[in-house]
């Protein structure tokens, strides 16, 4: 055998291997993570749910990454939320989350769907469901790479203004700012932190009518003091990571989010529905402060 077929062999079976072991890793680290929720104390509330993509390979050609979840996958969870829980609008979960903190506030009925950074495959597969279940969901745009038309950081191509508008138009829907640039505002300077808002908010207003009133941190990663303090003069609520339900009292501009995964399947999905597999977020979060270091996007 050349060493060219053998150099071959080899990567194609270390890729072999890695298809292996990243599912089950994956697993694995949701198993560990359902067992720590058994520790924890019974924290019901209001869960906020993360999605990023629905079938965007499809449109795209490409291959499917975690954050893209399978539309008939999708339809199967929105079907089963609309059947088994309350599914609110944000504006309602804020309304219910801003009521007395005795202990009598919303059970683990209670379900938000949201959707970060803006791909064609919000109007073309998730509104239809959503419409087709009667399921209201909020969709925070980074508006750069639509006004631009730039691929997005870590791939797909934007929605456009005209599928936005289409999208908006719903009475299920309400729009939401990502920050212009999908910039970590961990890591801006001070002065930018401004511009970066305010460029995002008057995109929004002249192309939808309106201002938005709710703000998604990129990344899940929460800004710089400054750029807090701007974030909360500007928007009624933020959202940042955290996979448990959020309680009577909570911070609107600190809301904890689940992400749905493609590898969640039923079993994981229901567990995030009801504020579970928060040692999962842990370690990526954990994870994510390496492999973030040094970027601003």
């Amino acid at each position: 055998m050349s060493d060219a077929a053998g150099t071959g062999t080899g990567a194609a079976g270390a890729s072999g291997l890695r298809a292996r072991l990243v599912p089950a890793g994956r697993t694995a680290v949701k198993g560990a993570a359902a067992a720590a929720d058994l520790l924890r104390r019974d924290r019901a509330g209001v869960t906020v749910l993360i999605y990023h993509r629905v079938g965007l390979h499809l449109l795209d050609g490409g291959g499917a990454g975690q954050m893209d979840v399978d539309p008939g996958d999708f339809d199967r969870q929105v079907a089963w939320l609309a059947a088994n829980r309350r599914v609110l609008s944000l504006d309602e979960a804020l309304s219910e989350l801003s009521g007395p903190t005795d202990g009598a506030g919303p059970d683990r009925s209670a379900v938000v769907l949201t959707f970060d950074d803006g791909t064609p495959d919000w109007v073309e597969h998730a509104l239809p469901v959503l419409e087709r279940h009667r399921v209201p969901a909020t969709f925070y745009v980074a508006t750069r790479f639509v006004d631009e038309r730039e691929e997005l950081p870590g791939g797909g191509r934007p929605i456009t203004w005209a599928a936005l508008r289409e999208l908006d138009s719903s009475d299920l829907v309400t729009v939401g700012s990502h920050t212009h640039g999908h910039v970590l505002l961990d890591r801006l300077a001070p002065g930018r932190v401004d511009e970066e808002l305010d460029r995002s908010v008057d995109l929004l207003g002249e192309h939808l009518g309106s201002a938005p009133e709710h703000f998604a941190y990129p990344k899940a990663v929460a800004g710089s003091p400054v750029a807090e303090s701007a974030v909360r003069r500007r928007f009624r609520s933020a959202v940042l990571a955290g996979t448990r339900a959020n309680r009577p009292g909570q911070d609107p501009h600190r809301l904890n989010r689940s992400p749905v995964q493609r590898s969640d399947g039923e079993r994981w999905f229901r567990r995030k529905v009801d504020g579970g597999l928060a040692l999962e977020d842990d370690l990526r979060r954990s994870a994510n402060r390496v492999r973030h270091r040094g970027r601003t996007t």
